[in-house]
């Protein structure tokens, strides 16, 4: 295990909060449209289109979709933090062009703007510190992207309840002043963290292995013994140049290995990369098809089922968003001591069972206060298992030549699976109601914990180079 001072620990901790920034902004992002729909529906006269109605929360989808495929292949030509400076800069024009427009479809424009940032930042910020961070904390320290992201909806949460709050008359009935400026501000308050990562994405270095691997040892050096002092940086570059000797010897470039250089998505379709990227594109979908984000995204009519007024319904989102926050913590505490695959069993199981009892308790109408605790057990459940641990996965079992590529290909499907989870809810909720939809969601979750109990191997306290090592055989 390698041991770093206080010093070290300090840096590596503001580094990765520098790059875990995109994920507070992926979080903010992805769910201020859902606090700025009352508002901006009326301003932009959408409210009995429901194609226009569903477009403008879905847009921001298509950028995700197309940031996410390119981010990896160009992070792994361009870096990673050139990837992350442009990932902050979409945010911000993202965020002030939204709040400024007047016209839909330049709404619709700046919203795709900001997906392609969402698509940027959940791609290469958990690379980013993976790469950085030392085998016997990196499980830790990758979970604080996840921190960030559940920090950013929850901000998005308390920042759209405020603004909503004052815009709106004692009558709860919207206000003109709330129809004009209510979601602008909602858009603009992302430009105070959008700005400052912007400027911080100048300070940090780049990826020291990313640059190990492109034949800038010296560069590499400087920022190995940064975060961990000279014999930690000379370990490091051992393993790393050792490990990229035997992938370059003659005898390892033929089938089933990937020669130097192939990072393109030619080198993905290599037998052997093939197994590994299976298994992240899996855990990537499961991730979304558990469930848990119809929670965030259709609060409404989820809570309402169980009975509760509109009132009602703000205060608790706010609930669901704390405890996302509270039971993160628990995962950067656990995900380097338990494990990866401990915790993923914890995730799958545990949800099949509260899905098994939510869709119970809808079928009997069972309503008020059992529901609620319901769900904040199924966010808990997510929050400290799911959530954090597939990014942790992901961003470790992809061969470093190809890790971005990869890593792209997991966060497209991803994304694929969350816009087809968003779209088949109503569908469901509409022919097998609330208590078959949570069934199917837990039948869903039992499969995901075969899958991992199957195919999952477990990655704590191992370096990257050794993860590679026994997945690429």
């Amino acid at each position: 295990m390698k041991i770093m001072s206080s010093y070290k620990k300090t840096y590596l901790f503001l580094i990765t909060f520098v790059s875990a920034m995109g994920g507070l902004l992926f979080g903010y992002d992805w769910v201020v449209i859902g606090g700025a729909k009352i508002f901006y529906e009326p301003f932009f006269s959408i409210e009995d289109s429901a194609a226009l109605r569903g477009w403008a929360m879905s847009s921001a989808l298509a950028g995700c979709l197309a940031g996410a495929l390119w981010a990896g292949v160009w992070s792994d030509r361009y870096g990673r933090k050139k990837m992350l400076l442009i990932a902050s800069a979409l945010f911000t024009v993202s965020a002030y062009g939204t709040g400024i427009t007047d016209n839909f479809t330049w709404f619709i424009i700046y919203r795709i703007i900001g997906g392609f940032g969402i698509g940027f930042a959940s791609n290469i910020s958990p690379i980013y510190i993976a790469e950085v961070a030392p085998a016997s904390v990196r499980g830790r320290f990758v979970s604080l992207n996840q921190l960030t992201i559940v920090l950013g909806i929850l901000s998005a949460q308390l920042v759209n309840w405020r603004i909503g709050e004052y815009f709106m008359t004692d009558n709860d009935v919207l206000s003109t002043d709330g129809i004009e400026w209510a979601w602008r501000w909602m858009f603009w308050a992302e430009l105070v963290p959008a700005g400052l990562f912007f400027i911080l994405s100048f300070v940090i270095p780049e990826s020291p292995r990313w640059l190990a691997i492109n034949k800038k040892k010296e560069n590499a050096r400087k920022i190995f013994a940064r975060i961990g002092g000279d014999a930690y940086a000379e370990t490091e570059l051992a393993e790393i140049e050792n490990f990229n000797v035997m992938q370059e010897k003659p005898a390892d470039t033929g089938k089933g290995h990937v020669k130097p250089g192939k990072n393109d998505r030619k080198a993905l379709l290599n037998p052997k990369i093939r197994n590994v990227l299976i298994i992240g594109i899996v855990l990537a979908v499961f991730q979304q098809w558990c469930g848990i984000n119809i929670i965030f995204n259709y609060a409404h009519e989820i809570f309402s089922a169980a009975g509760y007024t509109v009132s009602d319904v703000l205060m608790n989102i706010v609930v669901t968003g704390i405890t996302n926050v509270i039971f993160t913590f628990v995962a950067i505490f656990t995900v380097d001591r338990w494990g990866r695959k401990a915790l993923m069993y914890v995730g799958s199981a545990g949800l099949a069972i509260i899905y098994t009892i939510m869709g119970s308790c809808y079928y009997l109408q069972v309503s008020g206060w059992p529901m609620l605790l319901l769900v904040v057990l199924a966010i808990a459940c997510y929050a400290m298992s799911l959530a954090p641990v597939v990014w942790v996965v992901l961003a470790e079992i992809f061969p470093a030549k190809i890790r971005g590529a990869a890593m792209a290909v997991s966060t497209f499907s991803l994304w694929t699976a969350c816009f087809i989870l968003t779209c088949t809810f109503p569908i469901l909720n509409e022919h097998l109601k609330a208590s078959g939809t949570f069934w199917v969601y837990g039948g869903i979750c039992i499969a995901g914990f075969l899958f991992i109990r199957r195919r999952l191997t477990e990655t704590k306290g191992k370096s990257l180079e050794e993860i590679e090592k026994e997945l690429i055989k």
